[in-house]
């Protein structure tokens, strides 16, 4: 299962990269394409850090200048369902950010992270990934 606890396991054992990979790769959140291109060169990975919902940037979503915008009936109904299951969310998957110019980009959790919202929840844990080491450092010290 991928949820938060096996997530943060994976961490703790040295596989985060390997969960992720696995995580994308199967099951309703399958994105070969996101495996692909994170594949292509070498990552550093952060966490899973708790974080609040407003410290990470939505990239997904019914707002036109967003760099995926989704038609607003569709992003409803799948935000709408999400949240209406939710019992716990530690159960689900935890974000996939990319930290891009100091900001968390949610690469992966757009419709989690505004069903969570709406339930209420206002911290989470994400997955951080950064493209150089001095990113990985950056991000270690910022969100420390």
């Amino acid at each position: 299962m991928h949820d938060v606890h096996s997530a943060r396991q994976a961490a703790e054992q040295g596989r985060l990269e390997d969960w992720v990979h696995a995580y994308l790769s199967s099951g309703a959140w399958a994105d070969p394409a996101f495996v692909a291109g994170l594949r292509r060169q070498r990552r550093w990975w952060l966490g899973p850090l708790c974080l609040p919902l407003v410290a990470v940037t939505r990239v997904c979503g019914p707002e036109p200048d967003l760099e995926y915008p989704q038609a607003p009936v569709r992003w409803e109904a799948k935000v709408a369902a999400m949240a209406a299951e939710i019992s716990d969310p530690l159960a689900l998957p935890p974000f996939i950010t990319e930290y891009r110019d100091g900001t968390l980009s949610l690469r992966d959790g757009n419709h989690r992270h505004e069903a969570l919202r709406r339930r209420g929840v206002t911290e989470f844990w994400a997955i951080v990934w950064c493209n150089s080491a001095a990113d990985a450092e950056a991000a270690a010290m910022r969100l420390r």
